[in-house]
């Protein structure tokens, strides 16, 4: 066997102070944003049974870090936010009256994750609305994780929305068995065009599914897109999704966020976990989505409610990265203050209520034990880029200096 005791293990790290530090502020900055629209923290178990994950099929098994308890049954840390508070929606909360507003802040354990910036152990923020079904909902969670992305400090910002009950419409207006629209909705939602066009031509499709289909792959926008495939389609499943989307653009057009958002009707992943309209943020120098979410009408029902759902869930660590490469992360201050005091009797006390009242007002402040001169407390703080020293002395008053 190697010796890995100076290692991590693959797709887990290490976070140092100033990536730490950020992650603290990010975090309760998120706990702040999401209370202050009315939604509620939560925690659930870093460890589920592995029935929480399997019951619905939404999770690929393989995906899942499993172990046994001491009884042989099979358990499995937390693979996400959602499954684990739909549970908790269908069991302690089913006596709570809809809508239910929740929230988390919690580290997923995914094993399949590792590589090209993807961590088998990272922090999620998110937020489930449950009990409401209707355009305004999905806009409120569209919104709120815009505004959870632009709190970071991330401006550069792309939320590109999808509806699957588009698809489906045309999917039976097409009559098209399971395999194949599985096979076409893959093509699609990779955006091989050339394996679209070869399936639609295995199909018999005609000249308009097509020419529709062309589209699916190519246009993007917000109302003109719209437009365009309301023009085109006659089937009262994929025009109700249009519907749906128009009303989540004028909400989020009241809400003045709709500069950062475009239709993308060609996203089509998780057709069996989404029942409706999904999302996924975008931002450069990072080269997955940091955002990502959507309506899950059948997720509550496998724990026995039925209940409407929608939610999104913000990747923390890949928040942090997107700022270190596009040169955000704040800056880190590791100490703003150090005190020195001289050897005369009452002068250490002294210097611990000089650093206490600092510490009150917000300032990091250390007391300097190693009894270093005044000339040496200035040459330290020279080094460590400590902006202001004080020495204690008996001499009357406190000697304070700004390093500059």
């Amino acid at each position: 066997m190697g010796n890995y005791r100076f290692h991590t293990p693959d797709g887990v790290i290490d976070i140092l102070p100033q990536e730490a530090s950020a992650k603290r502020k990010l975090e309760a900055d998120l706990r702040s944003l999401f209370s202050g629209h009315g939604y509620s923290e939560v925690e659930t178990p870093g460890i589920e049974y592995y029935d929480v994950y399997a019951s619905g099929d939404f999770v690929a098994p393989e995906g899942l870090f499993k172990t046994n308890d001491k009884d042989g049954r099979i358990l499995a840390l937390r693979y996400d936010g959602t499954i684990p508070v739909a549970r908790l929606a269908a069991t302690l909360l089913k006596d709570e009256k809809p809508p239910l507003r929740l929230s988390y802040i919690e580290n997923m354990f995914r094993f399949k994750e590792s590589g090209g910036g993807k961590l088998r152990e990272f922090s999620q923020g998110g937020v489930e609305l449950l009990g409401l079904d209707d355009a305004e909902a999905d806009a409120e969670v569209i919104a709120l994780g815009i505004k959870s992305v632009l709190m970071t400090g991330i401006t550069d910002l792309q939320i590109s929305i999808g509806q699957l009950e588009f698809f489906r419409g045309l999917v039976e207006e097409w009559g098209l068995s399971n395999e194949d629209a599985i096979e076409l909705s893959t093509a699609i939602d990779q955006k091989d065009i050339v394996r679209v066009e070869k399936t639609a031509e295995r199909l018999g499709l005609s000249e308009d599914a097509e020419e529709l289909l062309d589209m699916i792959s190519n246009r993007f926008g917000t109302y003109d897109v719209l437009d365009a495939f309301e023009a085109k389609v006659r089937n009262e499943t994929s025009r109700s999704a249009l519907k749906n989307l128009r009303e989540i653009l004028d909400a989020l057009s009241d809400y003045e966020l709709l500069q950062y958002v475009s239709i993308d009707l060609g996203m089509l992943r998780n057709m069996d976990y989404y029942t409706g309209m999904i999302f996924k943020g975008f931002t450069y120098e990072v080269g997955f989505p940091i955002l990502g979410g959507g309506r899950y009408n059948k997720v509550v029902s496998t724990f026995g409610r039925e209940l409407s759902a929608v939610g999104f869930s913000l990747g923390i660590n890949l928040c942090l990265t997107a700022l270190r490469r596009q040169d955000k992360l704040p800056e880190y201050v590791r100490v703003d203050a150090i005190v020195g005091y001289s050897q005369e009797e009452g002068m250490r006390k002294a210097a611990f209520a000089t650093a206490q009242a600092l510490r009150e007002t917000g300032l990091k402040v250390i007391v300097d034990t190693e009894h270093r001169s005044e000339e040496e407390l200035d040459a330290y703080a020279d080094e460590y880029g400590i902006e202001q020293v004080i020495f204690v002395s008996d001499e009357g008053e406190d000697k304070e200096e700004e390093n500059t």
